[in-house]
């Protein structure tokens, strides 16, 4: 069975855990070589261990995405260990409520500030660094960034996180914006808008009784469940491989069904499957 990403050098931006960690193994799996990008030094270790079982096919870099200089270094050590970058995979980024983050009338300068660093300017910095050396490559080549439903699809009960939703709106518009420049020197650029996954970083919102009710709901597919990494490997697998050297400025949204739903409201007990 021929692997989608075979030869493919790909840096993945926040790959020591939960969506980037799934996505670089399947990366391996399909037959890339990459470069794992986090902030803790001992946790690289362990996942660059585990990535290099079978074959040497992965390096580690230890530093954070709001840093200008890590993105840079990543696709430094990318182009000297496997000889080239084929592909950028964006996943770095997170919630500020810790911070301040919230309804916009609540929400404090360090909340807005720290947020948007952590999510617009960690891909800002990564995607000019893959670009740059696309364009020295002369080779073309993919950048997919993470963003989230919630840019485009609010829900005001229960993620009124407004820096959080600004921040990951400005992935979008950067990402077509740059996608239209770069499409005639044949770098792509897309965009994945996952819902509510279960990781560890959505650990607050599994736990709050009312929220994972609600995303029943929200959530309609097989049988109204919270996402699994899983789900969005075959989208990051597909985005980032020759199968979709056609597509590029897109969104593609795994969510659910949480962008075509209204959600569940008590008030509303009709059963419109049947009409009653």
């Amino acid at each position: 069975m021929t692997q989608r990403l075979s030869g493919k050098v790909i840096v993945v931006i926040g790959g020591t855990a939960g969506l980037g960690l799934s996505a670089a193994k399947q990366c391996v799996a399909e037959g890339a070589f990459v470069v794992v990008v986090g902030r803790d030094a001992e946790k690289l270790e362990q996942v660059i261990g585990l990535l290099n079982q079978a074959h040497e096919v992965a390096r580690g870099y230890a530093g954070d995405a709001m840093d200008p200089q890590t993105a840079p270094r990543a696709i430094a050590l990318a182009v000297k260990s496997f000889g080239r970058l084929d592909g950028l995979y964006h996943v770095a980024g997170g919630s500020g409520r810790s911070r301040g983050d919230g309804p916009l009338h609540t929400v404090t300068d360090e909340g807005w500030d720290y947020t948007l660093g952590l999510n617009q300017n960690s891909a800002f910095y990564s995607n000019r660094a893959a670009i740059n050396q696309f364009l020295s490559q002369q080779s073309g080549g993919v950048i997919l960034n993470m963003a989230s439903v919630l840019a485009q699809n609010p829900a005001p009960s229960f993620f009124a996180s407004h820096a959080y939703g600004t921040s990951k709106a400005a992935v979008i518009g950067m990402s077509r914006a740059a996608a239209a420049y770069y499409a005639r020197f044949n770098i792509r650029i897309n965009v994945l808008a996952p819902a509510l996954v279960a990781t560890a970083l959505s650990e607050r919102a599994q736990s709050n009784e009312p929220l994972m009710e609600y995303v029943k709901y929200k959530q309609p597919l097989d049988q109204g469940r919270i996402g699994t990494v899983e789900d969005i490997d075959g989208a990051v697998v597909f985005l980032l491989s020759d199968e979709s050297k056609f597509m590029t400025g897109q969104v593609v949204t795994v969510d659910g069904g949480f962008s075509l739903s209204e959600g569940y409201m008590e008030t509303d007990q009709t059963d419109y499957s049947t009409g009653r």
